[in-house]
């Protein structure tokens, strides 16, 4: 079946389709199925774990973009061409069976869709991808016209016209490739050096030091990968720069173009180039606004509406190059219904910079407006207040966001040292919002200024010329006429309103995930286990002791042992910045000849009124709550078990340190090592297996960064009253976050707590 001659439509056609799960690839399928009925269409589609490319392709036709069409034919006609018109090869680029024989179109979209992925993966998807696709055709034997999806950024690094034809560059892809896949090795091996490493094994210390050495091993070895990840992308961003493209993804996609050109065109064979600009949401069809995720403008849109963006370097004369995504395909297919002579090739801009430019100071003035009229929502009962922006040049804003970012810096740093309370827990989420904000500003500043500060038009003549070829009574639904877009009414009627929709809606769902009570189903498979000091109980180790010397000792020594504790405060602080488990052990050297009988009757008296009274009424709630769900109830802590006595009926199991007893009287050293951090989280996986316990159905409470790694164990972790580290880790991981009131405390024991709560627990 030969194609329909210039601007005719592609009736009968065999059409192989790449990219299919993509933006642009669903919106010309969905443009073939419900335009073309006779036309049949071959999508190349990578089966995902046990859910096959056929039952990706079926599920891919329930999605937003194929509504209209489902409507319109009923779901027995949908059911016929999924049978009769579509042709699923399971697989991707990088793993192509045969082609079939009998293909007269290729519409080749699939490609990697990020401005910097690591240098290899974006050549695997955008260069290596295009070879073995053209490969695979030319073994297939068919003969099909080649339409190859762009952009017209590969014109790279520029200023003034491009006009729309083969770009004159002396790149030698294949070389490149080569060199982009061995960077890979190069850059695992130098992440391996000692240097390397020691700096990120410091760094992973002095974050997460309180949570146990393999917490450390571990997140030194996440930073590991994420320092190679890193580097990776600045291998590309560099080598693209250094050859005349902004970004690394311009430049595979330039060299993508070119193996196009060698092995299909260069060949004898018609190949018809389309380059569109930004693409964004849908014009017309199949609705307005219609759009498949946050697409190149919007993560700024929407990060702007949102409050993180003061500023951001671009030239506000500079032109925004956007374009309907239903244009792109129009034009796609129209090109694809106009093959060039055998042997050639022709190149097709799809933007709106030439005929109908949207000036980067007007997209603004429309962006401004519209979240003027309707405010994103603060996250605190009020609203964002957008900033005007003055434009104030590149330099400036480096500048800038260089001193607010060591200014954040500090001010974390500084905060994981004060200690846990509702004011400070409040600072680091402020302080966290403005790190995200200018981590924002400085990701979209790194890849997008290019695009915001760009002095070049591309020229659209022969585009334009394809869409007058249409048929008068086409060109309405299949046209790709930029001048009748109206951006006032595209910006603030059809595109802004559904991307923060998405946004209102995806920041909803993350603040359910945070705020929801837990539930309490009824089991007797599970666990709720409790740390003790700041937990369930409001004092900590140093008011115990303190609280145990006010009763033993006569009060002219009261003075002197209250000065001596201060002063052995600072080596207490670093010891707990190192380790739980260090400052414990520190700690109880205090004890040393204290009379087992005698701090036992203390205990049992006065002492235990004392540390009752601590105990915080919303942990009792919580644990006899667990008890009447049938969990089992199990407090852990590394406090000497003498001083827990008084808890002991809250809980079904209670497990503590004991000290090490000479005749009677304490040595100041521990029988055995403190259940803390990794210590408790293997006592509790061989707990939890020992008597049968489900450990994703169970929960955990602790305050502590030190508590982290084995809350992660149970599948209902719960932060109480957390200190800034775990906090901020808990609000990431999506946990339970509880703020528990401190029960009321005697003028003594205000005392203490005023003392030991500079040693952060």
């Amino acid at each position: 079946m030969t194609v329909a001659g210039a601007a005719g439509p592609l009736e009968g056609a065999r059409v192989f389709l790449t990219g299919v799960t993509g933006f642009v690839g669903q919106a010309v399928l969905q443009q073939l199925l419900s335009t073309y009925p006779t036309t049949s269409v071959t999508v190349l589609v990578r089966p995902r774990g046990d859910i096959s490319a056929q039952d990706r392709l079926e599920g891919l036709l329930r999605k937003a973009v194929f509504t209209p069409w489902r409507r319109e034919i009923g779901r027995e006609a949908v059911q016929a061409a999924l049978r009769e018109r579509v042709r699923v090869v399971e697989g991707d680029l990088g793993s192509l069976t045969a082609l079939p024989g009998d293909i007269d179109v290729v519409l080749h979209g699939a490609s990697t869709v990020s401005f910097d992925p690591p240098i290899d993966e974006a050549f695997r998807d955008n260069v290596s991808g295009a070879q073995a696709l053209y490969d695979a055709v030319l073994a297939s034997g068919a003969d099909p016209h080649v339409v190859h999806i762009s952009t017209a950024y590969v014109a790279g690094l520029r200023k003034g016209i491009v006009p729309e034809e083969r770009h004159e560059h002396h790149v030698d892809w294949r070389a490149e490739a080569q060199a982009a896949f061995t960077a890979r090795d190069s850059v695992e091996r130098e992440s391996r050096h000692p240097e390397v490493l020691q700096d990120l094994l410091k760094k992973a210390r002095d974050r997460h030091g309180k949570a146990g050495p393999q917490a450390v091993a571990q997140a030194a070895e996440q930073a590991r990968v994420k320092w190679v990840h890193r580097r990776l992308v600045d291998f590309g961003r560099s080598r693209a720069q250094s050859l005349g493209w902004p970004d690394v993804y311009t430049f595979t996609k330039a060299l993508g173009e070119r193996v196009a050109e060698e092995l299909w065109a260069d060949s004898g064979h018609r190949l018809s180039v389309v380059r569109p600009t930004i693409i964004e949401s849908a014009l017309h069809t199949p609705a307005p606004g219609w759009i498949d995720g946050f697409k190149v403008a919007d993560p700024l849109i929407v990060a702007y509406g949102q409050g993180y963006l003061p500023e951001f370097p671009g030239l506000p004369d500079s032109v925004l190059d956007i374009i309907p995504v239903d244009m792109v395909v129009n034009a796609a297919l129209a090109a694809a219904a106009s093959p060039p002579p055998a042997g050639q090739s022709q190149y097709f801009h799809v933007g709106s910079g030439a005929r109908n430019p949207l000036p980067f100071r007007r997209m603004f003035d429309n962006v401004l407006t519209y979240f003027t009229a309707h405010p994103m929502p603060d996250g605190k009962g009020g609203q964002v207040q957008v900033p005007a922006w003055e434009f104030p040049g590149g330099r400036q804003v480096e500048r800038r966001l260089r001193r607010d970012e060591r200014l954040m810096d500090l001010a974390g740093r500084a905060l994981l040292r004060l200690p846990a309370t509702e004011r400070t827990r409040n600072w680091a989420v402020e302080v966290q919002r403005k790190h995200d904000g200018l981590g924002q500003l400085r990701g979209y500043a790194d890849l997008y200024q290019s695009y915001t500060q760009t002095e070049v038009i591309y020229d659209d003549s022969r585009t334009r010329a394809l869409h007058e070829a249409l048929p008068e009574d086409r060109r309405r639904d299949h046209g790709f006429d930029v001048s009748e877009i109206d951006w006032e009414r595209y910006l603030q009627e059809v595109h802004i309103p559904g991307i923060t929709k998405l946004a209102r809606a995806f920041s909803g769902r993350n603040r359910d995930a945070t705020t929801r009570p837990a539930s309490l189903p009824r089991r007797t498979d599970v666990a709720a286990v409790f740390d003790l000091q700041g937990t369930v109980l409001a004092s900590n180790v140093v008011e115990q002791y303190l609280l145990m010397q006010k009763a033993v000792l006569p009060p002219a020594q009261w003075p002197h042992e209250v000065a001596d504790l201060a002063r052995s405060l600072p080596e207490y602080l670093r010891a707990e910045r190192r380790d739980r488990g260090e400052f414990i052990r520190t700690f109880v050297r205090r004890y040393e000849g204290v009379d087992q009988v005698q701090l036992q009757a203390l205990v049992d008296g006065e002492l235990g009124e004392a540390l009752r009274r601590g105990v915080i009424p919303q942990a009792v709630a919580q644990i006899k709550a667990h008890r009447e769900a049938g969990h089992r109830t199990v407090l852990v802590t590394g406090a000497i078990d003498v001083f827990v006595r008084p808890l002991a009926p809250l809980f079904d199991e209670v497990v503590a340190a004991k000290m090490h007893c000479d005749q009677g009287t304490w040595t100041g050293y521990l029988d055995a090592p403190p259940l803390v951090d990794e210590a408790r989280a293997a006592w509790l996986r061989e707990y939890a297996r020992a008597r049968g316990l489900d450990l994703s159905g169970s929960y955990a409470y602790g305050d502590s960064q030190s508590d982290r790694v084995w809350l992660e164990l149970v599948g209902h972790p719960q932060a109480v009253n957390p200190d800034v580290a775990l906090y901020q880790y808990a609000k990431r991981k999506h946990w339970q976050v509880h703020s528990w009131d401190r029960p009321s405390r005697t003028r003594l024991e205000g005392l203490a707590g005023n003392l030991a709560s500079r040693t952060h627990k």
